[in-house]
């Protein structure tokens, strides 16, 4: 289920979501539902539901190998650094104000709705566009905007574009 709803997971979320202790349990666990999971390596073994697991959890959701597997990972290490909030629910279209965003991820704690971004490789230009579309929405109904993102330079850059805005910034190291 948790690779229903977070697409792709590194062995390592995994083993941490899961409690799946030691690197060989989690592998031995891993090879024991190879029926259901394909896997590719991308520094580790990244792993997405097969057809025969798609059919096991009801998930309609087909995923493949892909170039953007960093981007979907970012954001399963940023789930997990939040502590796995249960209302979180990826590529969600939100429209407010006239103005409509897809945000990489959405949840809702304490009253308060969080919007997440994930950038790593995304042009600056397309980062400031996609935050004056939140910065509109933000005047109709208030929010936390949270970003991962790779290097101190881009982290330093959002944060300057967001100014003025209730939102975080996270660099993939801070999130281990």
């Amino acid at each position: 289920m948790s690779l229903a709803k977070l697409d792709y997971l590194s062995r390592s979320q995994l083993q941490r979501m899961h409690n799946l202790k030691s690197d060989r349990n989690a592998n031995h666990f891993l090879r024991s539902m190879s029926d259901y999971l394909c896997s590719f390596r991308n520094g580790e073994n990244i792993y997405y539901l097969s057809a025969a697991g798609r059919e096991r959890v009801g998930c309609e959701k087909i995923r493949k190998r892909t170039m953007q597997s960093d981007h979907f990972l970012l954001r399963n290490q940023l789930y997990l650094a939040l502590g796995r909030p249960v209302t979180w629910r990826n590529e969600i279209k939100i429209k407010t104000n006239g103005v409509s965003v897809v945000a990489d991820a959405m949840f809702h704690r304490g009253g308060q709705y969080y919007f997440v971004e994930i950038d790593i490789t995304q042009k600056m230009s397309e980062n400031a566009r996609k935050i004056e579309r939140y910065r509109k929405m933000y005047a109709a109904n208030r929010f936390k905007l949270i970003f991962a993102t790779t290097t101190e330079y881009r982290k330093k850059r959002i944060l300057k574009l967001c100014s003025g805005l209730d939102a975080e910034i996270y660099l993939r190291e801070e999130l281990q």
